[in-house]
């Protein structure tokens, strides 16, 4: 699955406390920084990226204080999913959605795509239904308007997503299956080839 990049996600991910004075909003967008996409996107392109790998092969300080940083952000991470509580109302979902920071949301479209169905995506319908058309709409409301607008939008190409590339690996399953019982003796350079996409599809979703 494709990272998402959605320029209208810029509306969630924000804090309880500050989602409507922050005039700053999270991006989701495409990875690059890091295999596992944990810090974040690079910040000048192609060129950027390339130094900075070049530097991590010549530096040996660079690159123990990159490892560093991405153990310390997966711990983060993983901290932060096994504290988070998952609401059982859909009215609870969508806030529970708006507060996760943009980076997690991958990994919470897949945890919870189970609850992400027609009753959940009615529900907030409806709401988005009542601030289009209330007849006075006040800056939270157009505010609260923007946030769910882009967050529907997340879950939608979210779900998609995640649902294709669950098919994806039922046929890469059902591939592997037949190279495994092929005589062919290229078999095995196939079999690996295989296990990395595989390996390549899951990886955002697993617990880091």
């Amino acid at each position: 699955m494709a990272a998402l990049s959605i320029a209208s996600a810029s509306a969630i991910g924000r804090s309880t406390k500050s989602r409507r004075s922050c005039p700053s909003r999270r991006r989701i967008s495409c990875i690059g920084w890091d295999p596992e996409g944990l810090l974040g996107p690079p910040q000048s392109g192609h060129i950027a990226r390339r130094e900075f790998q070049k530097r991590l092969e010549k530096d040996v300080d660079a690159r123990e204080a990159f490892t560093r940083q991405v153990r310390e952000e997966r711990e983060r991470r993983r901290a932060l999913r096994q504290s988070r509580v998952v609401p059982e109302t859909a009215a609870g979902l969508i806030e529970y959605f708006l507060d996760t920071e943009a980076r997690e949301l991958e990994f919470e479209i897949a945890r919870l795509r189970p609850r992400l169905d027609k009753e959940f995506f009615t529900h907030l319908q409806n709401e988005l239904g009542q601030l289009r058309f209330s007849v006075s709409r006040t800056k939270d409301m157009e505010d609260r308007l923007i946030e769910l607008e882009a967050m529907q939008k997340v879950l939608l190409e979210g779900t998609e997503a995640y649902d294709k590339m669950q098919s994806e690996l039922v046929l890469a399953k059902q591939r592997l299956a037949k190279i495994l019982q092929s005589e062919d003796k290229k078999a095995t350079e196939q079999v690996a080839e295989y296990m990395e996409k595989i390996r390549a599809a899951v990886l955002k979703y697993i617990t880091v």
